[in-house]
């Protein structure tokens, strides 16, 4: 067994002297914010029959609403992501289309590995352990609530060659109609002619609301996307994020509330845009100085591990706070795990319960990574299993069965 002198070493040794580590430390950053926001701002109340139901502690705790501007950091991820899409269709080789389906692969096996397992689990855990109906609705519900992220990620990934194009023609203003798209739908959804608009509107929001930092990505990394431009980009995205909430009612907190009418999230509004924008300034800003200070083979060892477990944090991290709280839930309440979180003791218990959870990932990680690796032993039969399962499964956690 390598010791952690020895591991980091290796890892040193074996980065080749070109690779780009501010990217892959921005990318670390932006995947460890989502299981930190999800068990910060997730908690559990217990019913009388002992099923356990979703909650939030911004419910009670609006005061915790920029806890969410720090954490919501999908802006980052996607800037990333179209950065790191314009060097790898740089180099590839062959067609579009093989490029794509490699691309595509990497996303979703991990994706149909993790819904196949619970639906593996559901049965087994409902009739061998007699857990509830409902903490099984609650817990698919979390597990594949991540998983739209990974969609979208699709789509956004099948359209790079687009996105070089916009790029290599308008620069980093290639992002602004995708603004302009979303500004547009919020002004129909939100302002005087709100009663007036279909319900689906919204939807409209989700493909140019994501793009907008893939793209800015794409320019960036097709050189398009200067620091003078990343200025332009924080300090008008800050005063942009300031103005909708002060002057337009934009709902504070970057992730949904019980109780409220409107999110930010879900779809994009303009608010998450105007954030993605600011990150994005800012992450361009501090690019020179992140890779100087992951040079340090200490600090970069842990960045290449996380990026190396990169869709198995996304899939399995609710996996990890549900190993817990489910068993707890047989003990009655446990605070911080498993009881309303509307106190600040219950805030305390979960940052305590937290390095559990960020243990428990660990462990499923070292099986679930397997799924993140090319499925070379197996065959159509269980590839076809493993699709059938995954189908079950979401059909369960959305409520279609």
């Amino acid at each position: 067994m390598k010791t952690p002198h020895a591991l980091v070493a290796r890892i040193e040794s074996r980065t080749p002297a070109h690779r780009d580590r501010a990217i892959d430390g921005l990318r670390a950053l932006a995947l460890l914010a989502v299981p930190t926001g999800h068990w910060l701002l997730g908690g559990f109340t217990l019913s009388a029959d002992g099923a356990i139901h979703n909650a939030s502690p911004l419910g009670t705790f609006g005061g915790l609403a920029p806890v969410s501007w720090i954490l919501q950091m999908l802006g980052i991820f996607f800037l990333v992501g179209g950065y790191a899409s314009v060097l790898s269709y740089r180099r590839h080789e062959g067609s579009t289309g093989e490029w794509l389906k490699g691309r595509l692969a990497r996303l979703g096996r991990p994706v149909l590995g993790v819904t196949a397992v619970w639906a593996a689990l559901l049965p087994l855990l409902h009739f061998g352990f007699g857990v509830p109906g409902d903490t099984l609705r609650t817990a698919s519900t979390l597990v594949i609530q991540p998983l739209w992220f990974v969609g979208v990620y699709t789509v956004v990934t099948a359209l790079t060659p687009l996105c070089v194009r916009a790029a290599r023609r308008a620069g980093v203003w290639a992002a602004a109609p995708l603004l302009g798209t979303v500004a547009v739908v919020d002004f129909l959804r939100y302002g005087p002619y709100a009663d007036g608009m279909p319900s689906w509107l919204s939807l409209v929001n989700i493909l140019p609301g994501w793009l907008f930092a893939y793209q800015l990505g794409v320019s960036w990394g097709e050189g398009r996307l200067t620091r003078r431009h990343a200025w332009g980009l924080l300090l008008g995205g800050a005063a942009l994020f300031a103005a909708l909430l002060l002057a337009f009612g934009y709902p504070a907190s970057m992730v949904g509330v019980p109780g409220e009418v409107r999110t930010n999230s879900h779809p994009p509004s303009l608010l998450v845009l105007a954030l993605a924008a600011a990150q994005s300034g800012a992450a361009i800003l501090l690019r020179d100085r992140l890779g100087k200070l992951l040079k340090r083979p200490a600090l970069w060892a842990p960045v290449v591990v996380i990026n190396l477990s990169a869709m198995t944090i996304l899939c399995w991290h609710q996996t990890a706070m549900l190993a817990a709280a489910i068993p707890a839930s047989y003990a009655g309440e446990v605070p911080g795990l498993v009881g309303a979180p509307d106190s600040v003791g219950w805030i305390l218990a979960r940052l305590a319960w937290m390095p559990l959870f960020a243990g428990l990932l660990v462990l499923i990680g070292r099986y679930a990574r397997r799924f993140e690796a090319p499925w070379t032993r197996t065959g159509p039969a269980r590839r076809t299993v493993a699709g059938l399962l995954a189908a079950g499964f979401a059909m369960f956690a959305l409520g279609l069965t």
